[in-house]
């Protein structure tokens, strides 16, 4: 299959990255190396550091042929950033990842084997689930997964690993998805509503590479993801079982 139609697309969305940028290129060139039906879709997510510099720089090497640029002018959230790629990616299949490099890159290939080793992959959502990680974080996430399973009466866990994949077929009923970090949930909640089988991939989870957390990585940031969670939970919540 020619790059015109690549059988798997994949998002990163990149908000002041400049300082990972050079890794973060040298890591999925490794990964895609061999496989001419995979393209590689960063977004520049409305940065504020030098990231549009480094972009320009890395993007002229030929071996970066196989990344696609994808300019969001001002910075509208984590969701919006990923889904400004979605909408501009080529593949049958949808992934993304996270730029910190925290979860490797190639587990995206081996979760997209282990996909289309299904007898329906079309019919299939497949996440990460963290290994490896403090007691502390998985306790976080045991009790976040809890609530929001509880309230919208949906398997999640570990909702926010890394990575996902599905069919773009999926991307058809995201007409109204969250522009912040929600977007996990609500993906994997609407995976849940529309019958697909969930498949996990473990995943080491390691320390970002560089530049800082822009999510739950301190207890500030996990202060602020958990709020932002719950209200999109109760949002979700209300939406769902409104009495009509």
């Amino acid at each position: 299959m020619s790059m015109a139609s690549p059988r798997l697309s994949i998002i990163v969305p990149c908000y002041n990255e400049a300082d990972n940028l050079p890794t973060l290129f040298d890591a999925f060139r490794a990964v895609v190396a061999g496989h001419p039906d995979v393209e590689v879709v960063l977004v520049n997510n409305g940065s504020k550091d030098r990231s549009a510099e480094v972009f320009a720089e890395l993007l002229a090497l030929p071996e970066h042929g196989f990344v696609r640029l994808v300019n969001v002018p001002v910075n509208q959230g984590y969701g919006f950033g990923i889904l400004s790629g979605l909408r501009a990616a080529r593949g049958e299949y949808l992934a993304w990842t996270h730029a910190d490099l925290q979860t490797d890159p190639k587990d995206v290939l081996l979760g997209f084997a282990r996909m289309l080793d299904e007898s329906q992959p079309e019919r299939c959502f497949l996440r990460g689930r963290r290994i490896g990680r403090p007691l502390f974080d998985r306790l976080f996430t045991a009790g976040m997964s809890g609530i929001a399973s509880l309230a919208l009466r949906s398997k999640l866990y570990d909702i926010n690993a890394q990575p996902k994949i599905f069919h773009r077929d999926l991307l058809d009923q995201m007409t109204d998805a969250p522009h912040d970090f929600s977007l996990d949930l609500f993906t994997l909640h609407l995976a849940n509503k529309q019958g697909l089988k969930i498949l996990e991939q473990p995943v080491h989870f390691g320390e970002r590479h560089a530049g800082e957390a822009k999510g739950g990585g301190s207890l500030r940031g996990k202060y602020k993801l958990t709020r932002r969670t719950f209200a999109f939970i109760l949002e979700l919540r209300r939406k769902l079982f409104a009495v009509r």
